[in-house]
C-alpha cells in the first residue's frame, strides 16, 4: 500500500481517433504527500490536463480511455471505484479548479448559488448552513463584502475575483487535495501573483496538498517543493525545485527555464524552444523531444531514454544529461 496521499503509477491514457490512437499520457508516475505543493510543468498539449482529468476520472469516453495504470488516493484505488463512489471523492476529497473562470461558472446563476449547490451536494447540509459556509469561503479567499458578492453574477466580478470564487467553490468541502490546472491563465501579472500567494496561504492554513499544473516555470519557482516536467505525454524530469532550477538535466527543462523573463540579463529577446509539441497520435521514434533538441544524435532518434538518477530524487529522461548547460 502507498504511504503517500496520492500516488499515480504507470498511468496510460489514450484517445481513439480516426487518425489513430493518440497516446496523451504514457507511463506517468508521481506522488504527492499531505500538505505538499507539487508542480506539473510543460507546454500546452504535453498531457498535463489529461493527467489531472484521469485522476478525477473525468476523461471523456469515448474517445478517451484510461488504458492501464493505477491511481491511489489515501490507499484507495480510484480506478476501481464505481461512478457513485467516485462522485463522493470529487469535491469532498479531491477538488479541481480549471483554467478559465468564465467557463467554469454558469453565467445565469449567482456566484453564491453555485457554491451553495456544491456544498449541499457533497456535505449534505441545509440551505441556510450551506449559505453561511459559502460566505465564510468567499471571505477566506479574500473577496471583499462577501455578504453582498454572494448574490452577484459572474459578469459582475473581475477576472481575479471570479478565480477566487472558483477557488472558494473548490475548497468549500475541505478537500485533502486541490488540483489547480493553470489557475493564473488569462490573468494579468499582478493578479497572477495574488492568486499564487492566496493558494500558498490557503495551503498553509488548511493543510491541504496541491497539484499545481502550469506551462510557466516562473509560477512554480517559489511555490513548489518538487517539480514534474512533462513532454509529449511522459515525465521527462523530476526532482526538487531547487535542484531542477540549479542543475536541469533535460534540454527541454533548460529551455523552459531560459524562456522565463529575467531582470538580471541584458538580452532584449526571450529565449524560445524551436518547434512545437508533437501530435500524440504521431510521436517520433526515440526521444519525443529529439526533433527540437539541439543535442540530439542518432541514439536519441532511435531509442527512448529511461528516467535515470541525476542525484538523489532528481531524475531525467535524457541520454545527454551531462551536456545540458544553462
Amino acid at each position: 500500500m502507498s504511504n503517500h496521499l496520492l500516488e499515480v503509477k504507470g498511468l496510460n491514457t489514450y484517445f481513439d481517433l480516426e487518425a489513430g490512437v493518440a497516446k496523451a499520457v504514457q507511463d506517468v508516475s508521481f506522488y504527492i504527500d499531505s500538505g505538499e505543493m507539487l508542480g506539473l510543468v510543460g507546454e500546452s498539449g504535453c498531457g498535463k490536463s489529461v493527467t489531472s482529468l484521469s485522476i478525477m476520472r473525468l476523461v471523456p469516453s469515448p474517445p478517451g480511455r484510461i488504458d492501464s495504470g493505477n491511481i491511489l488516493f489515501n490507499e484507495k484505488r480510484l480506478l476501481g471505484l464505481s461512478d457513485a463512489e467516485m462522485r463522493d471523492v470529487r469535491g469532498n476529497d479531491i477538488a479541481m479548479i480549471f483554467q478559465e473562470p468564465m467557463t467554469s461558472l454558469n453565467p445565469v446563476f449567482t456566484i453564491g448559488s453555485q457554491i451553495v449547490e456544491a456544498v449541499r451536494l457533497h456535505q449534505k447540509v441545509g440551505k441556510n448552513e450551506a449559505r453561511t459556509r459559502t460566505v465564510e469561503m468567499l471571505k477566506l479567499v479574500g473577496i471583499p463584502d462577501p455578504e453582498q458578492r454572494i448574490d452577484e453574477y459572474p459578469h459582475q466580478l473581475s477576472g481575479g475575483m471570479r478565480q477566487r470564487a472558483i477557488i472558494a467553490m473548490a475548497l468549500s468541502c475541505n478537500p485533502d487535495l486541490l488540483i489547480a490546472d493553470e489557475p493564473t491563465t488569462a490573468l494579468d501579472v499582478t493578479i497572477q501573483a495574488q492568486i499564487m500567494d492566496l493558494l500558498a496561504k490557503l495551503q498553509d492554513e488548511l493543510g491541504m496538498a496541491i497539484l499545481l499544473i502550469t506551462h510557466d516555470l516562473g509560477v512554480v519557482a517559489e511555490s513548489t517543493g518538487r517539480i514534474e516536467v512533462m513532454y509529449a505525454g511522459r515525465i521527462v524530469e523530476e526532482g526538487t525545485t531547487e535542484d531542477i532550477f540549479a542543475n536541469p538535466g533535460h534540454p527541454y527543462t533548460s529551455g523552459l527555464i531560459e524562456s522565463v523573463p529575467r531582470l538580471d540579463t541584458q538580452e532584449e529577446r526571450l529565449s524560445v524552444i524551436d518547434g512545437t509539441v508533437p501530435d500524440p497520435a504521431e510521436l517520433p521514434p526515440g526521444c519525443p523531444f529529439n526533433p527540437r533538441c539541439p543535442l540530439a544524435d542518432d541514439h536519441c532518434r532511435e531509442e527512448l531514454p529511461e528516467l535515470e538518477v541525476v542525484q538523489e530524487i532528481h531524475r531525467t529522461r535524457c541520454f545527454k544529461k551531462d551536456q545540458v548547460l544553462m
